[in-house]
């Protein structure tokens, strides 16, 4: 219990922090992405105001509403109301004390897969990761799609071990809420319900027992959004929400050819285009997504796919190009795919009466340890898959269907280390793997040496 107090106190001090830097760029978007967080403030503050509903949706032109599932309104509003406060602050205080308690989540599913060593070890790497920390400090709805992610990678793992209907009933259940929060996990479900299949050791009618809860399970929490989506805007179809179209096209318009070919590369670039096409003036009132948000998404998805079609093996570049950005955590990152977090420092993290004495050499400290991990990491997953796969076969392969799955999805449009959270902290976790077995090879060697 000591261990894990002391894994969260360094986590939250970590991402205190981290957020002391950040606050003071709320108005940078190399930092924070304001635009999408006013989208989640306005409607937050329309549910507190009683002029909308925090789900249901009366007037079918009103297709902004679902640019994202509902989940990260209400987590909005809620910290709203709680705190008396409608800012971005009030929401990064509270998202980080609660990212900082769900190092936790980490720290279980390491044990669970791995043993307590790995798990503590998982839990220290995840409280010190700058990428880690730092989304962990910016308001919006990735974070706490993350956290509910990792409950249901958790729960999953369960479901291997114990071979219990309840935690397969569990893990379902906690994947749909990940997906009232971000549309990004929307059909993970699958290859988890394929991948309880094929990889657990149990009798087939189990293992298709399981697979069948979860799969279910997952499709009846999502099934209010959908149901919603489909009645209110019938016969146009949006079953999870909007905004996959525009990460397709938009993925293509961050490279150079896809630019030239006619893809926008930017938000600003799709809206121009939409003017132009609806034949409005350059100051003319203008949502991605509203008005007539639908058909606008399915336009620009059906011109995306006509770009990959003509151009099938440049596009494959492209995927595999940003397919690795999300290895890139050290150094200069790759264009396109967001920041990949900073090491803190006194000069950035602390006021400047602070910036000197023990506390600044503290903050140091922290900051050069940090910059050493971000180096450290991917040589450690890497060489961590193969101790994983030796260690405990079926948990490791459901980590890495788990990781396959982010990896194709974040390859196909735009996308950011934001919408990858899942995926880096499993990372970590194998990287845990690495560490404990450097550790256990070096305590080997003091023992024949003595």
């Amino acid at each position: 219990m000591l261990l894990l107090a002391l894994v969260v106190a360094l986590a939250f001090a970590v991402r205190s922090l981290s957020a002391n830097f950040l606050r003071a760029h709320f108005n940078d978007p190399a930092w924070f992405q304001f635009g999408a967080y006013e989208v989640f403030d306005r409607q937050a503050q329309a549910v507190l105001d009683g002029r909308e509903s925090f789900f249901w949706i009366p007037d079918s032109t009103r297709t902004d509403l679902i640019q994202y599932p509902p989940g990260a309104r209400v987590w909005i509003a809620a910290i709203y109301a709680a705190t008396g406060e409608r800012s971005p602050a009030a929401v990064q205080r509270i998202q980080v004390v609660v990212d900082s308690l769900a190092v936790l989540l980490v720290v279980g599913l390491a044990v669970t897969a791995f043993g307590w060593r790995v798990g503590l070890i998982a839990g220290v790497l995840a409280a010190l990761s700058p990428l880690l920390a730092t989304y962990g400090a910016v308001p919006g709805a990735d974070v706490p799609g993350n956290w509910a992610l990792l409950g249901a990678v958790w729960l999953l793992l369960l479901t291997a071990e114990k071979k219990r209907i309840v935690f397969a009933l569990a893990a379902g259940a906690v994947l749909g809420i990940a997906c009232w929060i971000r549309v990004n996990p929307f059909l993970l479900f699958i290859v988890w319900a394929a991948s309880l299949i094929v990889f657990i050791n149990a009798p087939l009618r189990t293992r298709a027992m399981l697979s069948a809860t979860l799969a279910l399970a997952t499709l009846l929490v999502m099934s209010p959004i959908v149901i919603r989506n489909l009645v209110v805007f019938y016969p146009e179809i949006a079953p999870t929400g909007l905004n996959i179209g525009l990460n397709v096209w938009e993925g293509l318009g961050d490279t150079e050819r896809g630019h030239q070919l006619g893809a926008p590369g930017s938000d600003m670039e799709v809206l121009e285009q939409d003017r132009k096409e609806m034949g409005l003036p350059p100051d003319a009132p203008l949502a991605l997504n509203y008005p007539d948000g639908i058909r606008r998404e399915h336009e620009r998805t059906r011109r995306a796919f006509a770009m990959i079609k003509a151009h099938p093996f440049w596009y494959a570049g492209t995927m595999l190009h940003r397919l690795m950005g999300h290895f890139k955590l050290a150094g200069a990152p790759v264009s396109h795919v967001g920041s990949s977090g900073f090491n803190v420092t006194s000069r950035k993290c602390l006021p400047p009466n602070d910036q000197h004495g023990a506390l600044s050499i503290a903050v140091n400290g922290l900051g050069m340890v940090q910059s050493v991990l971000r180096y450290l990491m991917i040589p450690l997953m890497l060489a961590g898959v193969w101790f994983a796969l030796r260690r405990n076969k079926v948990v490791s392969l459901l980590l890495l269907s788990t990781v396959a799955y982010y990896l194709a999805t974040l390859a196909v449009g735009h996308s950011e280390f934001r919408y990858g959270l899942p995926m880096q902290v499993i990372f970590v976790v194998f990287a845990a793997v690495s560490v404990d077995k450097i550790a256990d090879q070096i305590s080997r060697f003091r023992h024949q040496g003595n």
